[in-house]
């Protein structure tokens, strides 16, 4: 789930100061100073500040990263000035945006033209460039990530010079720099390729863990976008599969919609965690009613009204991506940990897959993949679950959501990635004096 992190305080013109939370409040930093650029020209002339001063930098979003990708002691870069959309070119099949306009805007815009994007995540309050730069991704047969639909992007570089990189401009750093984790530069417009819009339909329905398990290769192929949620301490789960439709679009209900999404999903959904932080003994029981309280539906309706939901109560989340091959085993020793073990897991387990794609960084460079993520209610105790998590999903070869709790590092990390010399050698050429640095990008990418 995205993954970008976010600021408090004011916005403004000028250098202010205020610490730093993301949306989980399990990060905060207190940066030297923050400004809120509103175009390329002031992003530049803030990076080239921070240099004078001898001040690190780093680009903030919305909050939705769960590591401190974002974190710094020097300047941070706030995002709510620089929005907006820059261009559509109907012709070319592209839209080109300002680095902090959140996913909500651009989808909403993206409609009002006519267009969308081919695919997204499940939530859009993070920003365009936050959610590229760690890895933010949906689900998909054929596509799948923010980034691998970049088609061209402006980055400012240590010194700030402003680099146009494409296929056919920068081609190096445009490969890089579309899921490069803020460590080259600081992102200040994208361009994606969109499609005229079209109509999604959903179809969600409960199954036995064993009956997804056994059938996952077969929906995989057969869907467009497949994904599922796993209840631990139980044999269930809720399959949802969406595939282009000539329509009509037939939305949820209102009240139906209401009741799924916010009710369920949401209300009752808060309670039942809040429950279970108080009661840990209680959760297997609460996962047993919860697993059964979501019943089957099918509805059609334009893209990121499809893919994407609301998600207000508050969690912690690690995301593994590991070889699609090894998907059944590694659910299967997944669900036999929680059934030998003595945590008690509130939250679903989610299962989604991607393409193989050629970014050096993506979490699916190079390999197709399935995505694994485990999701502990904030301020639950979550480190024995997760390191537990962490041991089955590196035995696969796992790869660590950029944005998402992990404790991997860069020794770890070269070995899973294979173009990880890469993007480090790139790395040295465009910010030699680790401008972009922060105690985060020192331990995934070293120093």
């Amino acid at each position: 789930m995205a993954v970008s992190n976010a600021v408090g305080g004011s916005g403004g013109r000028g250098p202010t100061t205020g610490p730093w939370r993301n949306w989980a409040g399990n990060v905060t930093a207190r940066p030297t100073r923050s400004v809120a650029p509103a175009s390329t020209e002031e992003l530049a002339d803030a990076i080239r500040a921070a240099a004078a001063d001898g001040l690190t930098v780093k680009a903030a979003g919305t909050g939705h990263s769960f590591t401190p990708v974002a974190a710094t002691d020097g300047l941070l870069i706030r995002p709510e000035r620089l929005t907006g959309v820059r261009a559509v070119d109907r012709e070319a099949g592209t839209v080109t945006v300002a680095a902090g306009t959140p996913l909500k805007r651009l989808n909403a815009a993206l409609a009002a033209h006519g267009l969308s994007l081919t695919n997204m995540g499940d939530i859009m309050e993070q920003t365009v460039s936050g959610a590229a730069a760690t890895g933010t991704h949906g689900t998909g047969r054929d596509s799948a990530s923010v980034a691998a639909q970049i088609t061209a992007l402006d980055l400012v570089t240590a010194d700030g010079s402003v680099l146009a990189c494409s296929a056919d401009e920068n081609p190096e750093i445009f490969t890089a720099a579309r899921l490069g984790l803020g460590a080259l530069g600081v992102i200040s417009e994208l361009t994606f390729a969109v499609e005229p819009e079209f109509l999604l339909t959903a179809r969600e329905e409960p199954m036995p863990f064993d009956e997804v398990t056994d059938r996952f290769d077969e929906l995989v192929a057969e869907n467009e976008h497949f994904e599922f949620y796993w209840f631990p301490h139980t044999g269930s789960c809720n399959t949802k599969r969406n595939n282009r439709s000539q329509g009509p679009a037939a939305p949820p209900g209102k009240v139906s919609g209401w009741i799924e999404d916010e009710l369920l999903s949401n209300g009752v959904f808060q309670l039942a965690c809040t429950v279970g932080r108080a009661v840990p003994a209680a959760i297997p029981g609460i996962a047993k009613i919860s697993s059964r309280a979501l019943s089957a539906r099918t509805y059609t309706d334009i893209p990121y009204k499809v893919f994407t939901s609301p998600r207000r109560v508050r969690f912690v989340e690690m995301e593994y991506a590991l070889p699609r091959a090894a998907a059944v085993a590694a659910l299967g020793e997944l669900k036999a940990l929680v059934e030998r073990s003595d945590f008690k897991v509130s939250f679903p387990v989610e299962v989604r897959t991607a393409p193989a794609d050629d970014l050096p960084l993506s979490t699916a460079s190079g390999r197709d993949t399935v995505y694994i993520a485990v999701h502990m209610y904030r301020g639950t105790p979550h480190q024995a679950y997760f390191a537990a998590v962490e041991r089955i999903m590196t035995a696969h070869e796992g790869r660590p959501h950029w944005g998402k709790l992990h404790t991997r590092d860069a020794g770890y990390l070269a070995g899973v990635y294979p173009r990880f010399g890469e993007f480090t050698a790139l790395r040295d050429r465009l910010d030699p004096e680790r401008r972009f640095a922060n105690p985060y990008l020192r331990r995934v990418l070293g120093d």
